[in-house]
């Protein structure tokens, strides 16, 4: 059998193969969303996406023979280590054959990189951060991914912990369904919380996207701030994010959580496009813009995207009222069936209780492995 050979992407060429590997691996898997090719382009541009304006990359390629194989990308997140003190490297955008050498060689090419940039460990996948598509799916491999979420052949997580990485940290996400029997107790609870005078929720405005938006990320900053691996984007990768959200958000599907006036939690669902990214195949044409409409119209769920209250307020009940919203969110749109929520960390009690005890059932788990150098 032809050995294995990891060379860095080096030219546009190369980058093409990087791209388009995914088309080769998921041929016969009818569960495989094609992401955009485009946007794959775009976030990986350490000249374009402002995610590189303070991170760096290597992106490696492994052939066998003249034959793609696998493709991984390393990162060093500049933002996280700094914040972390901490000397981490990253790893993301990882496809492979059902390939073990390919697997092992790609870990080590990037193994080498790690420490030749003075990191003292790995951790993945994320791509490029948990900001983004984050975690390896380890179960339920039966359904397709909804918006933004990962999804791979089960054999990925024998590849990887055959290279020495380990559980770091599993990321949860739960199903609902528009048919749903929310436990007896939940109702009168949540009428409770709804009946005092100083909690309000109101929908998003869409006249008003961009002071929207910046309070979606001054919230979600604060939310999130003591979660695991958190760190806050950047102004600009904050602006990029919002500038591909304007185009699938749906403003009623958006909401804020007030105290006394003051904005406290934020939760907000998408329509999940993936449908129609499946028909698009990773391009844009003029003929599949004209048809986007008619698309549109075949999603039928959502992803729950976004569902945080900060922590001083968090006894008030707003969690609950806030999950209560959302699931009426998904009852009062007649076309949406189903929304999965997530992911939440494995560790986050207070939610994943509050989920099951709300008549969820834990749907996916996508698992972040580390190993030291």
């Amino acid at each position: 059998m032809t050995e294995i050979r990891v060379s860095p992407v080096k030219n546009r060429s190369d980058m093409k193969r990087f791209i388009n590997l995914p088309w080769e691996i998921y041929r016969d898997d009818p569960n495989w969303i094609p992401p955009l090719k485009r946007d794959v382009r775009r976030l990986l541009n350490v000249r374009k996406h402002p995610f590189w304006d303070f991170s760096r990359q290597t992106l490696f390629l492994a052939r066998r023979g003249t034959k793609v194989v696998g493709r991984i990308a390393g990162i060093i997140d500049g933002n996280y280590n700094f914040q972390f003190d901490e000397k981490m490297g990253t790893w993301g955008f990882f496809e492979c054959m059902d390939d073990m050498d390919a697997a092992l060689a790609l870990f080590s090419s990037l193994s080498h990189w790690a420490q030749e940039k003075g990191m003292n460990a790995l951790r993945g996948p994320v791509n490029p951060s948990l900001n983004y598509e984050a975690g390896t799916l380890v179960h339920n491999f039966t359904y397709p991914p909804t918006l933004l979420m990962t999804y791979n052949p089960p054999y990925y997580g024998k590849l990887i912990e055959a290279a020495g990485f380990k559980k770091e940290k599993d990321l949860l996400s739960f199903w609902v369904d528009r048919n749903l029997k929310v436990p007896e107790w939940v109702t009168p609870l949540v009428a409770l919380v709804r009946k005092k005078k100083d909690i309000r929720i109101r929908r998003g405005n869409p006249r008003s996207f961009k002071s929207e938006l910046a309070l979606i990320w001054e919230l979600y900053n604060d939310c999130w701030s003591k979660n695991w691996g958190h760190v806050p984007p950047s102004e600009k990768e904050a602006a990029e994010m919002g500038r591909n959200l304007k185009w699938i958000i749906d403003p009623d599907l958006v909401f804020f959580m007030y105290y006394k006036d003051e904005p406290v939690g934020v939760g907000f669902a998408l329509p999940d496009w993936n449908s129609v990214l499946k028909r698009l195949n990773g391009g844009i044409s003029p003929w599949k813009l004209i048809n986007i409409v008619k698309y549109k119209n075949e999603i039928r769920g959502l992803r729950g995207f976004m569902l945080g209250v900060k922590e001083e307020y968090r006894q008030l009940g707003f969690p609950m009222a806030a999950f209560d919203y959302m699931y009426r969110l998904l009852r009062k749109h007649k076309r949406y069936q189903y929304m999965e929520l997530g992911w939440t960390l494995q560790d986050n009690d207070p939610i994943n209780r509050l989920f099951r005890e709300g008549g969820l059932e834990i749907y996916r788990r996508y698992r972040i492995f580390n190993k030291p150098l």
